[in-house]
């Protein structure tokens, strides 16, 4: 007999972690936005701080209603969650309000929604549907295209409006990895990431010449080279084409700002007053928090308002130098007890629906972690990439409790089936 609470059965270890994050993250905003306003109401809904305190409090009924559906709903109705998903991020194209030039919003009067965090879900739940069926086998040519097209649907309606929020999407890769997908997709993304950025510090015909030194190489130790003097020729073909065209790529396709921030990142021009001054403002402020932090609300950078967007994308700037480096060492160490958590729930899962999922919501969780501390620490071009439950924004909140939270209702539906 099946328990009617929603909340019984619940990885309590997850709800706790993500409390404390939504919790610590509110506080953050408080601090770095309160130095814009003269009031301290932490219910004004005029200032970031009273909004986010409402987007926090509606989360609780969308958590019930999350927790109230049952488990296998999710899987049965994935396919039509993922199409109505993408419908919504179609619709941007006609109905989308452009914010910081961007039309990647829907508004409904002083009321806004980001689709492509909701959208997230709704991939994660099509991807498990797909891969869950016995049928699928990801050895197979057909399937691995089906697979990857299921991820990159998204991605080709998110990439007009906001590439940092469809570079996220890639990570679902990782989690067709987990299920069977060959290796070397993996290795050609990581290869061509790295070509790109060498092909952005030196001429082409350099890393030309350096791919075919590394070619010959691996040609040569080889116990079959000769079989493999035709594969070795294509491949260097193919990487010659790649590498000749990231500068046509990178003058033509990438925008300006784009282009600025790969340009200051390279170390090719400095610009500190410019496009660069988010990056060196927000090292400012975490090296000057020292060990442990200037204390709550006393962080200099943060009321003199020195970082510009500190309440969404530099949210953790705030972590650094009002808490210090073991501050930030709690938040981080958080993010990752949230992220072994949830997979060794995955593991632990007795439909592979429910462990893919699982796997998807781990990987969208790390990449948002990961690229946003990468950003904020300088060592990664400034994407527009928020930090999970931390940074100022109704839409991501949603759409990350979401995530979490139908895991957490498969996880305790496992429970109840025992």
């Amino acid at each position: 007999m099946k328990n009617q609470s929603v909340t019984n059965n619940l990885d309590w270890i997850s709800v706790i972690i993500y409390i404390t994050l939504v919790v610590m993250g509110w506080l953050n905003i408080y601090s770095s936005s309160l130095s814009l306003s003269e009031e301290s109401y932490i219910f004004d809904l005029s200032q970031f701080y009273g909004k986010q305190l409402l987007s926090i409090g509606l989360t609780i009924p969308l958590i019930f209603i999350v927790l109230s559906v049952d488990g296998k709903f999710y899987e049965k109705f994935a396919s039509i969650i993922f199409f109505i998903a993408l419908l919504s991020l179609a619709g941007l194209f006609v109905f989308g309000k452009t914010v910081k030039g961007q039309a990647n919003w829907y508004s409904f009067g002083s009321f806004g929604l980001q689709p492509s965090e909701f959208a997230k879900a709704a991939t994660a739940l099509a991807l498990a549907k797909y891969l869950s069926d016995v049928q699928v086998n990801l050895k197979e040519v057909n399937r691995q295209l089906q697979a990857l097209g299921i991820i990159f649907l998204p991605i080709l309606l998110i990439v007009p409006h906001d590439p940092g929020s469809a570079l996220i999407y890639t990570m679902f890769i990782l989690v067709l990895y987990r299920e069977g997908l060959p290796p070397w997709y993996l290795w050609t993304g990581f290869i061509a990431i790295i070509l790109f950025v060498l092909s952005l510090v030196f001429e082409p015909w350099a890393v030309a010449l350096m791919a075919l030194a590394v070619i010959c190489l691996v040609h040569f130790k080889s116990r079959i080279a000769n079989r493999n003097l035709l594969a070795s020729a294509i491949v260097f073909v193919l990487i010659s084409g790649f590498v000749f065209s990231v500068d046509y790529v990178f003058d033509n396709v990438f925008k300006q700002h784009h282009r600025d921030r790969f340009n200051i990142l390279l170390g090719k021009e400095v610009d500190m007053k410019g496009i660069g001054y988010n990056t060196n403002q927000s090292e400012i402020a975490i090296g000057s928090g020292g060990w442990f932090g200037k204390g709550f609300l006393e962080g200099t950078q943060t009321k003199g308002g020195f970082v510009p967007e500190q309440h969404t994308d530099y949210i953790f700037t705030t972590v650094g130098e009002e808490w210090g480096f073991f501050g930030s060492l709690v938040v981080i160490a958080l993010f990752i007890a949230l992220i072994f958590r949830v997979i060794y729930l995955s593991e632990r899962q007795k439909t592979k629906f429910s462990r893919v999922y699982g796997y998807c919501v781990a990987s969208i969780l790390f990449i948002h972690f990961f690229v946003n501390i990468a950003m904020v620490a300088g060592i990664f071009p400034t994407i527009g990439v928020p930090l999970p439950f931390f940074s100022y924004g109704g839409s991501g909140l949603w759409g990350f409790t979401i995530l979490l939270f139908i895991f957490l209702k498969m996880d305790a539906n496992k429970v109840n089936e025992w």
